[in-house]
């Protein structure tokens, strides 16, 4: 019998709903896969440092099964969503990083939920791999950990037995993913039905809300940003705009991605997209209209634009975030 071990972190407001949620999810898939004839998969357990871990100011506690070191092989990780003080949330939590490290040099495979990826690449498990996490802790992450590449539009990551995925709830469609994996699909759609979880989503990105990436000290860059900002139908070039802080175009678009982690063409888009998101969320306007009060003028161009960055053409997203213009 194989073992999965989802973890009990240290720290207040961590994430409970994605310890129990993940519990709940393989737990069922066990049931379901033992009333077909099957022999038991898994032995499912929560693993911590500590006995009793509180949540919520205390409103809830977490008792795990087992304390890590009375475990000396596992087969699958799981790693929760943890709170917004990553640093502190990693200093409390060293001894489980190295068991991490440990475990997957054995052969365990792990999965991280949500800013549970922090915890994963302090373990230094991510370097030079891909990885997503919540859209909002994108920028965080990349400062902290610039070896990983982030792909915060991503909704679950697999790379050499790592698994990552984004933000809040949506770590319902990893667990799902790993039942599949783990088990089979009919136990992955039976589980999706069960607990009314939309199966095969693989990105976040309509939910992504762009406030640009502005955590460095590029103040030429910054300024750049201010620009394209304050300048959504302009009509300039990208050589314009070096040219206009006094650079090279090589050198402003190597800046400008160190920075930003975006060219500043994808900035551009990302900026003017988020407009158009935030227009066809609450104002009746067209989609000719919109496209032209963002700098479009090629319908083509603005819904294949529009498409890649949000999953949704402009209409499907009109349509499923405002229901008066869909009326």
């Amino acid at each position: 019998m194989k073992h999965i071990s989802i973890v009990v972190p240290n720290g207040e407001g961590n994430n409970l709903s994605s310890i129990v949620g993940a519990y709940k999810i393989f737990m069922k898939a066990n049931s379901y896969w033992i009333q077909r004839g099957n022999a038991q998969v898994f032995n499912i357990q929560l693993v911590g440092i500590s006995q009793k871990v509180s949540f919520y100011d205390g409103l809830f506690n977490v008792n795990p099964h087992l304390d890590i070191s009375q475990i000396d092989q596992t087969n699958l990780i799981i790693i929760p969503s943890l709170n917004h003080h990553y640093e502190k949330g990693i200093k409390d939590n060293l001894p489980l990083i190295s068991w991490i490290q440990k475990q997957y040099r054995n052969g365990a495979e792990i999965a991280s939920i949500c800013t549970g990826a922090f915890l994963l690449a302090s373990a230094g498990l991510l370097d030079g791999k891909k990885c997503s996490t919540h859209w909002s802790a994108a920028d965080s992450f990349r400062n902290m950990f610039p070896k990983v590449n982030i792909q915060a539009d991503q909704l679950i990551t697999d790379e050499y037995g790592i698994y990552t995925n984004g933000g809040a709830y949506s770590f319902l469609n990893l667990i799902l993913y790993l039942v599949e994996k783990y088990f089979d699909r009919q136990t992955a759609v039976f589980c999706a039905k069960v607990f009314q979880i939309d199966i095969d989503r693989n990105t976040q990105s309509e939910f992504t809300i762009f406030t640009g990436q502005k955590q460095h000290e590029d103040e030429m860059v910054r300024e750049a940003q201010a620009f394209i900002e304050s300048n959504l139908n302009g009509k300039y070039s990208i050589d314009y705009l070096s040219g206009k802080f006094a650079v090279g175009r090589r050198t402003f678009d190597r800046r400008f991605i160190k920075a930003t982690g975006n060219t500043p063409i994808e900035y551009s888009q990302r900026v003017k997209i988020e407009s158009a998101k935030k227009a066809f969320e609450t104002t009746r306007k067209n989609i000719n209209e919109v496209m032209y009060d963002v700098g479009y003028s090629d319908s083509k161009a603005f819904r294949e634009v529009f498409r890649k960055i949000t999953g949704l053409s402009p209409l499907e997203y009109r349509n499923k975030y405002n229901k008066e213009a869909k009326a």
